[in-house]
């Protein structure tokens, strides 16, 4: 592969964006939002060039990386590349308009990737006209340091699709786990009650939120609590996996904690609100997370 589209200039697909740059591939990185885009190229030039300064990057690395970064608000701009990734809102609604114009718009041999953390890859596939060439590649945030990626292979994800996108996440120094096409995969499936639960438990008042994170730091060797680490992902999001849970594995487990709902509904999202769980704007804050799923 020589060249990459990331679509959604976020946290995750800028950081997409940065390490498929540092290991060599030519990448458009879209976004509808021009402001967007430019805090992101910002973004990525600090931490390249962080990366330097720290002797973790070599110089001549860092400076190619750089120009091989293109940002575009023109989906068009895609039409060329080997491979897309889209980073944007958990929609399943959204990501398959995406897919549609992107089966559309990208030449018939570009793979199409998604890093949904929760949603059916066979149902995102079923948008295009190249089922077999749709693939979950589900990256962990930020992206550039966490080690792992969940590759997910839909009911109709060929074996050569599958096999390039596990050589490519190599290529980015990652560890391969694979997980068929049900509801939150591996990761998801597993941290997700576990945080539901954390607030369950906050709900009925079986502990205040301090100790229930310090109990699950401190017992059980967790780098953050499942509340301090809801926060980090945002609140709409556990929410949104969640639901896909409920709906995709019908148990009634994986309903979602009344007090998730009613946090989301109030807009208290986590830190990208400044309030979740904790109260970030009064200097409440715990102490800074490393990672986010």
């Amino acid at each position: 592969m020589k060249s990459i589209g990331v679509v959604g200039s976020g946290q995750m697909g800028s950081g997409i964006a940065q390490l498929a740059a540092v290991h060599g591939l030519h990448v458009w990185l879209l976004d509808a939002d021009p402001d967007a885009l430019s805090r992101a190229s910002k973004s990525i030039s600090t931490n390249i060039h962080r990366l330097i300064s720290k002797g973790h990057l070599p110089q001549g690395v860092g400076t190619d990386a750089l120009a091989r970064l293109q940002c575009t608000s023109n989906l068009e701009d895609l039409r060329d590349v080997d491979i897309v990734i889209e980073a944007i809102v958990e929609s399943e609604d959204v990501k398959k308009k995406l897919f549609l114009e992107l089966d559309r718009i990208t030449k018939r041999s570009a793979i199409l990737a998604s890093n949904t953390s929760s949603i059916s890859i066979t149902r995102l596939a079923s948008a295009t006209s190249r089922p077999s060439q749709v693939i979950g590649m589900h990256f962990f945030n930020p992206p550039p340091i966490m080690k792992l990626i969940e590759i997910v292979r839909g009911a109709d994800t060929s074996d050569a699709t599958f096999y390039t996108v596990k050589a490519l996440a190599e290529r980015f120094g990652k560890r391969v786990i694979c997980s068929k096409d049900f509801a939150g995969f591996i990761v998801n499936r597993l941290l997700m009650p576990m945080i539901n639960e954390a607030f369950y438990a906050l709900y009925t008042g079986v502990a205040t939120k301090e100790d229930i994170d310090t109990g699950m730091k401190l017992g059980t060797n967790h780098p953050m609590g499942p509340l301090e680490l809801a926060d980090f992902i945002g609140l709409d999001v556990c929410l949104s996996i969640m639901k896909v849970l409920h709906a995709g594995l019908g148990d009634t487990k994986y309903v979602p904690c009344p007090l998730l709902v009613q946090y989301v509904d109030s807009g208290r999202l986590g830190r990208k609100t400044g309030v979740g769980v904790y109260d970030y704007r009064k200097g409440s804050e715990p102490a800074k997370p490393s990672a986010r799923i």
